[in-house]
Formats: structure tokens, sequence, C-alpha cells
């Protein structure tokens, strides 16, 4: 018979409050457990993109998807983008950015944050009463390689009026699109330009270095593009996943000593400066980010890598899924951050300008890395072809250039080893028939690379040893 007394003394029933209570308690811990594990660590009160939009973050595997909700992740997000740009003072009021538009995730991110920057400039523009601070131009570029990776006609059109109708959405302030086909960095004849374009990179038998070559051949065109109409900053949509493959790339083809001048905010080598916003941004996030906020995407020429790039690009991707599982993301910002130790050149900044931001940012990022002033350091030696960095033992020596003259004996010293390995054809009489297929502002840089030794040798002449002189 059960006892019925509050006094009984055999505790059956204390026994039985005591583990309801305590299941109770533990199943309101999880509750609240599940609760805060859906919540976001940045504001504490909205649900997490996974909580909220679960496909959005499966589709970009995760990561920060199931850490922030949708705002906090786009404000952290475009948060990397902005302190980039303004820690390297990437952008001034007075510049004409030329952002380059593939019509991809990185490249459509990176052109809605420039819009964004650039409709708060104009914002603070109209408001000021005496409007010192001009506001920067946006431009859009987007190279047609179609003569090199084929495509329908009508899916070219298609896929440009696409990007038109994305560029003529982001206004005011109204942006204008250069469409530019790669073989115009030959002539104004297409045609001729086409079939000069297509027979030097059939001529590449190596794999990657036909598509090394061909990304090349893009940076030109688009320095063509920023150059004659005036853009001061070129913005490519590199991110740190990307960067991350170029690093083991470059490693695996022997580009060693230039590595460092390719993974930088700030490249200023070229005619007009390259930046790299997105350099703290990974795939995933970019796409999280076109998921979330609807931003279209236009496809035209996503091949898929092959040789080397295509096997760093696959093991990339495969070590990052593995991160994912175990909820470790950092693999990319790891290979990037190890290779960022490396010391940037001399050109991994914006010249001096006597804008007081770019001053100050250019002192800073000295002061970090230790670089030299522009004065105290000896000109840097260039590969012809890709127009990375030389070491100093693969430089070209100063007498192999005389008067500015150039032929296809001397060009294949001027170029680095990866470009003489891969690109440059292997029988010396094949060497003769690529050098007259490169398009001419391949051939004008080292030619005037030759008359910048003359001039060097001529102004240290007076130092030089004679042969009678040399002690030999």
């Amino acid at each position: 018979m059960a006892c019925s007394s509050g006094s009984c003394q055999s505790g059956c029933y204390k026994d039985n409050n005591d583990a309801e209570v305590e299941e109770e308690n533990r199943q309101y811990q999880k509750r609240e457990a599940a609760n805060r594990h859906s919540l976001c660590i940045k504001c504490k009160s909205n649900e997490t993109i996974a909580a909220t939009n679960p496909t959005a973050a499966s589709l970009a595997g995760g990561g920060d998807g199931s850490r922030f909700c949708a705002e906090c992740f786009r404000s952290n997000l475009f948060g990397k983008f902005k302190f980039a740009v303004t820690s390297n003072a990437m952008i001034s009021p007075s510049d004409n950015v030329l952002v380059a538009f593939s019509g991809g995730t990185c490249s459509r991110v990176a052109l809605q944050f420039v819009h964004e920057m650039q409709c708060k400039a104009q914002k603070n523009f109209d408001a000021s009463r005496d409007r010192s601070l001009p506001v920067f131009g946006v431009g859009v570029a987007f190279i047609n390689e179609s003569a090199i990776y084929p495509v329908s006609s009508q899916q070219l059109d298609d896929a440009i009026e696409d990007m038109k109708l994305v560029v003529s959405n982001l206004t005011p302030p109204t942006k204008v699109f250069h469409v530019i086909p790669t073989a115009s960095i030959y002539s104004s004849d297409l045609g001729e330009g086409n079939v000069r374009l297509k027979e030097l990179v059939n001529g590449v038998s190596d794999a990657t270095g036909k598509e090394d070559l061909m990304l090349h051949l893009r940076m030109l065109s688009l320095q063509k593009i920023a150059l004659e109409n005036g853009y001061t900053k070129l913005l490519l949509g590199s991110c740190t996943s990307r960067i991350a493959c170029h690093v083991i790339t470059a490693t695996v083809k022997g580009q060693g000593y230039s590595l460092a001048a390719d993974i930088q905010y700030v490249d200023a080598r070229w005619g007009v400066p390259v930046v790299l916003p997105l350099r703290d941004c990974l795939t995933h996030e970019l796409k999280m980010l076109c998921r979330l906020d609807s931003l279209n995407t236009v496809e035209v020429f996503d091949t898929p890598h092959s040789g080397i790039n295509g096997l760093v690009s696959s093991f990339v991707k495969v070590l990052q899924l593995l991160c994912f599982r175990k909820e470790n993301a950092s693999r990319e910002c790891t290979i990037v951050r190890t290779a960022g130790k490396l010391t940037p050149f001399d050109f991994n900044r914006m010249p001096e300008s006597d804008d007081l931001n770019c001053h100050l940012a250019s002192q800073r990022r000295r002061k970090k890395y230790n670089l030299q002033s522009n004065e105290s350091l000896p000109p840097e030696s260039f590969c012809r072809i890709c127009n990375s960095p030389l070491n100093k033992s693969d430089s070209l020596s100063l007498n192999d250039v005389e008067n500015g003259q150039l032929n296809a004996e001397a060009f294949g010293p001027k170029c680095c080893l990866s470009c003489q390995f891969q690109i440059l054809p292997k029988e010396p009489s094949s060497v003769e028939h690529f050098y007259s297929l490169l398009p001419q502002p391949i051939i004008t840089l080292a030619k005037d690379d030759g008359c910048n030794w003359r001039s060097l040798r001529e102004q240290i002449q007076d130092c030089l040893l004679s042969d009678s002189e040399d002690g030999t």
C-alpha cells in the first residue's frame, strides 16, 4: 500500500519529485543551449543564417552562417573590405577606379561594395557646404575572351546584356561599362588580332602555361582600358581562397622569389596600380552574401582549371571541405597568412601622393614591414611575359641589350624561369615565330627595360673596370 501522508519516512514521494525536477532542468538547459546556439554571436538577438536560411548556409559550406545573423554577417564582410581600402589608401576622393568584372561571385561583391562606398561619398558630398572632397569615379570592365574560350554568340550577348543590367542598376552615380576583346591589345584590326592571339596561345603546348599566358594577357587588356580611359586604380576581386591557390601554385612552379609581389593589398608595378580589397574574404563568405542579398552573377567563361592550377584548386577545395566538417574553416586563411610573412616589394604600396591619408597609410605600411624608401632601393627587373620581379641571378646582363634593340634570342633570358619552362617554345627554331606573335605592349616593355639598363650603365660608366683592368 502506497503512502498518502507527507510524514512518511520512506522518502518515496521525495525521490519521485527530485527526479522530475532534475529531468525538467535538463530539458530546460537543452532548450536554452539550442536557443543560444541559434543566436548571432555579435548582436545576441537575431537568429543565425543557418537557423533562418539553411539553404544559403549549406550552399556556402556553413562557416559564418552558424555564427552570424544575416545583418551582422553582411556588416562583418563589408567591414573587412572597407578596412582593407582605408588602411592601404586604395581609393582617394580624386581617384577614378576601374573594377574588373567577370560576372562571377567575387567580382560581383567587389562591385557592390565599391558602389556602396561611392554612394556614401556622394551623400557626404551633397550634404557638405564647401564640397571640398570630390566623389571618386567608378568604371566596370569585362574582358571578352571568346577567341580562346569559345561560347555561342547568343550566350555571350545574353551574358553581356545581363552585366550591363547589373551595372546600370548600381546608379547613381553613373558607371561606364567597358567591353573589350583580348585581341585589342594587338591593334585596332580585331580580325588580324584574333588570328595572332589564337596562334600565340595555341603555340603553348603546356596546359598550365597556356592558362598563365591568358591570365597575363587579361591583365594587359585591363591595363589598356585603364590607361586609355583615365582610370587611376584597377580593382580586382581576388579573395583569400584564390590567393591561397596562387600561393601553392607559385611555389610549385618555382616562383618563390616573386610570390610576395602577387599577394599584397597593393601592386603598383603596373602603369595603373592594382588593388585587392577582398584579400581577407573567403569564397564561401562571398557566395553566402550573393545568396542573401540576391546579387545576380553571370558565368560566361567559367572554364575549369587544368594542369598544375587545376590540381591545386581541387586540393584546396577538398582541404577546405574537410575543415568545414571539423568546424575549422581557417585553412585558406592560414595559407595566406603564412605567405604574408614574406617581405613585400617596394612597389607593393601606393606611390607617394600629396593626399594626407595616402601619405599616412604609406608611412604605417613602411613601418609595419620595415620597407626602405624608394630612393634607397635599386630598380627591379621584371619578366617580360608575366611581369613578375626577377631574382638578380636570373636577370639579363647589361650587355645583352644594346641601343634598345631586342630580338627573340635575347627575349628568352629576360623571362622568369617559370615562363621559360611553361610558355616559351622548347625548340629554338620556334622561338622566333613565338616572339613575332607577342603583342606590342610586351615588346615595348622589354625594349624600355633594355633602355633603362643602358641608361644605368651610362650613369656608372666612370666606376666600371675595363676588360684590361678587371684583374683577370
